[in-house]
């Protein structure tokens, strides 16, 4: 059922757009909008500022995280086909790239709306502070810019990015009927994000929320700019945000893996305290319609593209224990393993699949779920990450040893050389011949020396755990982004193994962006490139 009683914004030519049911643009401009006069409408103007659509759905069909169980599986459909081989999406979904690109507008203007609105009641009311609430505006304004740009255009690069087509970024409450966009360039919307976020930092508050983690809090403030700084290749404030989320006991922000284990191990009670608030892990949680508790689920939604046991034991969470000594068994709660016809899963249970019922008679509404945006067991590999590129290899390694401790029963002790000793033994990954490592292609920023480097089997091991760390919640495409990854399309046969290669995304696919939704390329804005 598509999502069509929230208004999508296209911000190109006219992005004051209707409900998705109705096909003409507004040809006049409303005046019958509620006027923001208190900080109570502030506060529940900037509910609004949070994407009501998540992109997990699209960058985990993107990523290498998922396979082809071939044309006989009958769990698919055009949108989702179109996801998996990086076509041009023309389909329709709650979860498409218009609607992500939509949605995350209208909460930039909600953002947008509470600054206009701040502004006013603090020249009316001086004596009034509305810090908190400004920072959340900014924050939330930075962060709806931060996943655009990341999906719609290439990965942040010094040296292309002056030039890479960025997104429109929007600084101030729309009040004209046909406002013509340009989409500059990455550099330029990432310099903007940045000043939102260092604007923002000082002024976080956390004594305002009902429920701090369904909101930027100080903790999810400064996880949010460790991981733009690594994107922006800033990675000395990465490191330096990420300690401030972490302090000086990390082991005590992480999930704890070994209590789950001891819960009642079903679906439900296990995805429920996956995404609890009340867990010093979990820094801030996004509601969202939302397919992914299905998808990475115990269900056959969507199967025929999948995390199989191909993919769990030659490449993500199965086949990295093997770097501790360890096996599926090592960790405290395992990956669940669900093989029948048609279904072929190997999947960590995280994301609580929920339905809204806009119709309880009928039986219709919205698939919903809840998931972290920002975790702290996520802002420790990323600090890992920085490290290793800054060449703190202890540091890193310290942090390597956190997070396997905190999910794995018993590891090895790991150092750099028994890191270095397993992924110089690895060979790199092909299409039949599937393992944990696969070439690098990042940035000349990052140095990687000569292939084999100590260095690289680092990186190699930072980016394993946090694939592992971060499956089913779409994280990975932006990794293989930023590394330039390339990706086999590949078919599994129903012996389990790879039968043939189909397509491939090279280091420089221009499909790495994905294109702006078709409705505001024909208002006039400049579509991604794609090859001929």
């Amino acid at each position: 059922m598509k999502h069509n009683n929230i208004l999508h914004i296209l911000i190109a030519g006219i992005l004051l757009a209707l409900p998705v049911s109705c096909d003409k643009f507004l040809d006049q401009m409303p005046d019958n909008r509620a006027e923001i006069d208190s900080r109570e409408k502030i506060r529940a103007l900037l509910v609004s500022a949070y994407p009501a659509t998540d992109y997990m759905l699209l960058t985990e069909f993107m990523s290498d995280n998922v396979d082809d169980y071939g044309k006989n599986n009958p769990y698919t459909d055009r949108f989702i086909d179109q996801v998996y081989a990086w076509d041009d999406v023309t389909e329709t979904d709650n979860e498409d790239p218009e609607s992500v690109w939509g949605n995350s507008y209208l909460a930039i203007a909600a953002a947008n709306e509470a600054l206009a609105a701040i502004e006013k009641l603090e020249e009316e009311n001086p004596a009034e502070d509305f810090s908190a609430e400004r920072a959340e505006a900014y924050l939330c304004r930075a962060y709806n810019h931060f996943i655009l740009v990341n999906l719609f255009c290439q990965a942040y690069n010094p040296a292309t990015a002056s030039s890479d087509l960025g997104i429109p970024f929007m600084e101030e409450p729309e009040t004209t009927l046909n406002p013509k966009y340009s989409r500059g360039t990455v550099a330029e919307v990432y310099e903007k994000i940045g000043k939102d976020i260092e604007t923002a930092l000082p002024m976080v508050s956390d004594n305002y929320y009902t429920v701090p983690k369904y909101h930027f809090n100080q903790k999810a403030a400064y996880a949010f700019a460790a991981r733009f700084y690594l994107y922006y290749e800033q990675f000395e404030k990465s490191v330096y945000y990420a300690d401030k989320v972490l302090g000086s006991q990390p082991e005590s922000m992480l999930r704890d893996w070994k209590y789950q284990a001891s819960m009642t191990q079903s679906y439900e009670p296990i995805v429920e305290h996956y995404i609890d608030a009340g867990l010093s892990c979990n820094l801030l949680l996004i509601t969202a319609y939302s397919k992914m508790g299905l998808a990475f689920g115990p269900y056959s939604v969507y199967s025929k593209y999948a995390h199989g046991e191909y993919l769990a034991n030659r490449e993500t969470g199965i086949a990295i224990t093997s770097l501790w000594g360890g096996t599926n068994d090592s960790y405290y709660s395992d990956m669940k393993i669900y093989s029948a016809t048609n279904l072929d899963k190997t999947i960590f249970w995280k994301l609580p699949f929920l339905f809204e019922y806009t119709d309880p008679v009928a039986q219709v509404g919205y698939y919903r779920t809840v998931y972290p945006a920002f975790a702290a067991d996520q802002v420790l590999l990323e600090r890992a990450e920085a490290n290793v590129i800054l060449g703190h290899f202890d540091r890193a390694v310290e942090d390597i040893n956190r997070w396997v401790r905190n999910i794995a029963r018993n590891p090895q002790e790991l150092t750099q050389e028994s890191i270095h000793a397993y992924f110089s033994d690895t060979e790199y990954s092909v299409w039949n011949n599937a393992t944990v490592k696969k070439p690098l292609h990042p940035s000349a920023t990052i140095q990687l020396g000569e292939e084999g480097s100590l260095k690289e089997s680092l990186l190699q091991c930072v980016l394993a755990l946090k694939r592992v760390e971060t499956l089913g919640q779409g994280l990975r495409w932006f990794d293989i982004k930023r590394y330039g990854i390339e990706i086999d399309r590949r078919i599994i046969n129903a012996a389990g193994r790879p039968d043939r290669k189909t397509d491939t995304l090279v280091q420089d696919d221009p499909r790495r962006a994905i294109q702006i939704p078709p409705k505001v390329v024909a208002a006039d804005m400049e579509p991604n490139p794609r090859n001929k």
